[in-house]
Order: structure tokens, then C-alpha cells, then sequence
């Protein structure tokens, strides 16, 4: 039998046109603030007055030096030449003017100038450092569009929405993962977390990645999936590593949900009616590249997904969340004072305190993803509805039939779990 060749289809999220315009003008106003010397202007300004008005003399021209100095630390080479030449300029004038020797006005006003050349010379080593670093954040932030593909807001029935924070906030990746992808064997997802940091995370992160979005396509049953994952890395892992992860799929028809845990925090599932559960695995299975170690294979589980329930998926990131007391993040809890019909409002909410309960910054790198499949009465978004328009007739018998295909070769058990 043919598979049917249907995609669900996909709406991604998109910036409305005034965003690009606003965020140009807040660059350009940034930059003028960064480029005008306002600060060791008015330093320079708050000098000369005071010695004017209480007759300092060689008192306050020493204090001259301070304007370059911090000119350095927010302008450019020019800026702080500027402010340098003002300084000197205005210190030979008040020295003239109070009397001042010349050889101690020529002293202050050498250490001036020596203390701007300097400054001009710190300040272009630091412009130089942050064009460096723009640079390796550019090419992070394309790393991660590379790697983290954005995940489409609504697929087929189901909305989406996810939330993604490194712990390396510079770097903008790390080790979690997440991927959802809309297939000829219907809406299949991953979330999972790389042991370890850094580059070698990032890169198993990627092989993972690369290899589930290869098989989802190719391989129609879910485990076959996992199959093809385990395999990649047992070839490219180290004895050491491994990788946690929640695969899950969605057939195209029912309302059941296919599920596999490989040795990764169990996902909450949300029901409509309120209230979040643990769906923990009915059978343990090792995490993705340590089968070959524990002779254990993972289980497929079919959970039941009615009409506006809730998944959210997530990594240890999340629950092991401290505060200063040294308490972890109750995630069921936020889940049960933030859920609502909207997964990218409940996950704004969510993500927003969990920073406030670190106190601003995540040690470990953190993701979410929220599912939640749309009631028959929520309206489909206009473009969804002319793209499946034509192929939703065709496509759901055959779809179905092989849903029932399948279904009849398998030896289901209760608490919603096969063998493989």
C-alpha cells in the first residue's frame, strides 16, 4: 500500500512590520547615546565651575584626567580625543587664569594628554574586542537557527509554542534540544538534553537532530525512529555520553498520542478540564546511546490526547532550577496557576518565573514545549484551512487506514504501553 504523501501544514511565527522599524530606531538612538561623551562633558563642565566660582586654582585641574578616562569606557578613539583637547584646553585656561606656575601647569597638562592617549589607545582595543564578539555572537545566533529550527505555531490540529534559554547566555546553544516536524506518518516531535556543555553538546545535539528529522520522514513507525537515533549515536558517542529524550508522534487520526521515553524527565500532560500529571514511562528504557550497555529497549506508549489537552515537554534544566534557598522549581505547580488556551501565553508566564525564582540567570541550559491540540470548536487559521482544503478528503482515509493498519499488529496492554 502506498503511503499517502500528506504534510500537515505549518503557520511560523512572523514579526509584524513595525517590529524591524522600531528595533532600527532604538539601535540608532543607542548609538548616539554611545557615540555623544555626555558624562566626561559634563565632569569637565562640573570642574570648570567650581573652580570659577571658589578659585581652586591647581586644586581641582589634577581631576581633569578623570573626563578621558571614563570617556574611554563608553566612546571610541574619537570621542575620547575630544574630550581629552577640551580638558586641556580649558585646564591651560583656568591655570593661566589662576595663577597657576608653569611648570606644574605644564605637568598637569602633560598627564592629561598622556592619560588621553592612553584612554584613545583602551578604547580602540575595546572597540576591536566588541566587534569580535558581535562576530562570534553572529555566528551563534545562526548556529542556532541552523540547529534549533523555528518550530511552526500551529500543525495540523495542534498549537505549538516553545521557550529556549542556554546557560552560556553569550553563546545563545547549548546541549537541549528540540525539533517538530509535520511528515507523511503525521506530526512527530523531540525534546532532549545532551550530557555535558559546550561544543561537544552542541555537536551531539546536531547529529540528533539531523538523524530524527532524517527518520521521521522515512521510517513510519515511531520506534523505528528511536531505532535509527540509537544507532547514529552509538557509532559517533563516546563510551560516556548519551542523550536523554522524549519522542512523541501523532498518527494523523484518534486522539491518542505516541510516546518514547528514553530515560528523560517524564512530560505533564494537561487536561483539559485542568490539572497537570506526570506521564511517567510504564517501562524503563536507557537513555539514547547506552541500549548496547543495558540490554533494555524503549516502549512505545499511547496516551490518550482528547480535544484541548496539553503536553509540555521539557529538560532537567527546568526542575532543577534553584533559588537561593536552594529549592528546586515546581514546575507542576507553575504549569497549574499559568495554563491557559494559548501555549505561547502559558509558556511566557512560565518561562518568566522561572527566572524569577534563579534570580535572573539559569545555570543550565533550559527548554519547553508545549502541544496542545485544538477543540473542534476553535476556529482553524485561514491559511491552514486553504492549504489542507484540497487534501484532507484523500489523504484521512488513507491515512486512517494505515493508523488501523498498524494498530492491528500490535499487542496492546493496558496503562497505554506495547513491547517492541
Amino acid at each position: 500500500m502506498s503511503q499517502a504523501r500528506h504534510h500537515w501544514p505549518m503557520r511560523l511565527t512572523s514579526n509584524r512590520a513595525g517590529r524591524p522599524r522600531a528595533a532600527a530606531h532604538r539601535r540608532a538612538a543607542g548609538q548616539l547615546a554611545a557615540g555623544l561623551p555626555v558624562l566626561p562633558v559634563l565632569i569637565v563642565t562640573v570642574i570648570v565651575l567650581v573652580d570659577l566660582t571658589g578659585g581652586a586654582g591647581m586644586i581641582c585641574l589634577p581631576l581633569l584626567v578623570a573626563a578621558p578616562a571614563l570617556a574611554a569606557t563608553t566612546n571610541g578613539p574619537r570621542g575620547v580625543l575630544c574630550v581629552g583637547l577640551l580638558a586641556a584646553v580649558l585646564g591651560a585656561l583656568l591655570g593661566t587664569r589662576g595663577g597657576v606656575p608653569d611648570r606644574e601647569l605644564a605637568a598637569v597638562l602633560s598627564a592629561l594628554l598622556a592619560v588621553t592617549a592612553a584612554s584613545a589607545l583602551a578604547s580602540a582595543l575595546r572597540g576591536r574586542r566588541e566587534r569580535v564578539l558581535a562576530a562570534v555572537r553572529t555566528v551563534a545566533e545562526a548556529a542556532q537557527h541552523a540547529l534549533l529550527q523555528p518550530v511552526p505555531e500551529t500543525v495540523g490540529p495542534f498549537q505549538v509554542a516553545v521557550r529556549y534559554s542556554a546557560a552560556a547566555a553569550e553563546a545563545r546553544i547549548g546541549g537541549d534540544l528540540y525539533a517538530l516536524v509535520s511528515t507523511p506518518h503525521g506530526v512527530r516531535l523531540i525534546v532532549g538534553d545532551v550530557r555535558g556543555k559546550g561544543l561537544p553538546a552542541v555537536s551531539t545535539a546536531a547529529l540528533v537532530l539531523g538523524v530524527f528529522r532524517e527518520a521521521a520522514y522515512d521510517e513510519p513507525d515511531l520506534l523505528a525512529v528511536v531505532d535509527r537515533i540509537e544507532r547514529s549515536l552509538a557509532r559517533n558517542l563516546g563510551p560516556d555520553d548519551f542523550v536523554t529524550a522524549v519522542v512523541a508522534g501523532y498518527p494523523g487520526t484518534g486522539e491518542q498520542l505516541e510516546v518514547v521515553n528514553c530515560g528523560h524527565a517524564p512530560p505533564l500532560l494537561i487536561s483539559a478540564s485542568g490539572g497537570a500529571v506526570a506521564v511517567e514511562p510504564t517501562h524503563s528504557a536507557p537513555p539514547l546511546g547506552l541500549r548496547a550497555l543495558s540490554g533494555q529497549a524503549p516502549h512505545l506508549q499511547l496516551l490518550p490526547f482528547a480535544d484541548g489537552d496539553q503536553l509540555l515537554l521539557y529538560t532537567d534544566g527546568v526542575t532543577e532550577a534553584r533559588d537561593h534557598a536552594r529549592e528546586f522549581y515546581p514546575l507542576a505547580e507553575g504549569v497549574a496557576r499559568h495554563a491557559c488556551d494559548e501555549p505561547a501565553r502559558t509558556l511566557t508566564a512560565l518561562h518568566d518565573e522561572l527566572l524569577a525564582h534563579v534570580g535572573g540567570r539559569l545555570h543550565d541550559d533550559a527548554a519547553l514545549l508545549l502541544l496542545r491540540k485544538r477543540t473542534m470548536a476553535e476556529p482553524v487559521p485561514a491559511q491552514s484551512r486553504s492549504e489542507a482544503g484540497s487534501e484532507v478528503g484523500e489523504v484521512g482515509a488513507e491515512v486512517g487506514l494505515q493508523t488501523a493498519t498498524r494498530s492491528a499488529h500490535r499487542v496492546t496492554p493496558p496503562e497505554w504501553t506495547r513491547m517492541p
